[in-house]
């Protein structure tokens, strides 16, 4: 009877069909969007006394022009810093900062001043490939000077399953992309 079945075109169309359809694979967006970040916090501890420098874009990229604080740091000094993302469009506030931990093999900050003399970045914190992550370091200033520090969060999401993280600042996009104005005195 299976034979006969193959010989009528609308039965052997119809077996074609559901073949095709049982076969079919479902795309899979393998490319993570970027976060909405609308506020960064730098916070610089020495000696048991806290600093924060922020930036704050509530309206997102476009629109009203961003705020940014200019990070005022003592001369020869080591800080420890840590780094807090916020998404504030969203009620309760969403915290980046969780996401970025839970999912610290795809995101690498880069902290980058200008002049280099300005102040050293060290990195204190690992992913499970043992490749910086940047939630948390040490600064350590130079002597007293101006500049800026150059502050980006790479997100580097798997690409067809294998990591795209490899410990440099490509490949990937820009989470966040900050200049701040930085005063050592």
């Amino acid at each position: 009877m299976l034979q006969k079945s193959f010989k009528n075109p609308l039965v052997l169309s119809i077996i074609l069909g559901l073949a095709l359809f049982a076969c079919k694979k479902e795309s899979i967006d393998t490319e993570d969007e970027n976060e909405l970040i609308t506020s960064v916090k730098l916070n610089f501890t020495t000696n048991g006394s806290t600093q924060t420098f922020a930036y704050s874009d509530p309206d997102g990229d476009g629109g009203k022009t961003p705020t940014v604080s200019t990070i005022s740091l003592k001369p020869n000094t080591t800080y420890t810093m840590t780094i807090e993302i916020l998404d504030e469009s969203k009620t309760p506030v969403n915290n980046i900062t969780n996401e970025v931990a839970n999912e610290k093999d795809e995101h690498l900050f880069i902290y980058t001043p200008t002049p280099s003399s300005l102040l050293t970045y060290t990195y204190g914190d690992k992913d499970s490939r043992n490749f910086n992550v940047g939630l948390t370091g040490s600064v350590r200033t130079g002597a007293a000077g101006t500049g800026q520090l150059k502050v980006q969060l790479r997100h580097q999401p798997p690409v067809n399953g294998t990591p795209s993280k490899n410990g440099s600042t490509s490949p990937g996009s820009d989470d966040v992309n900050i200049d701040f104005n930085v005063t050592i005195q």
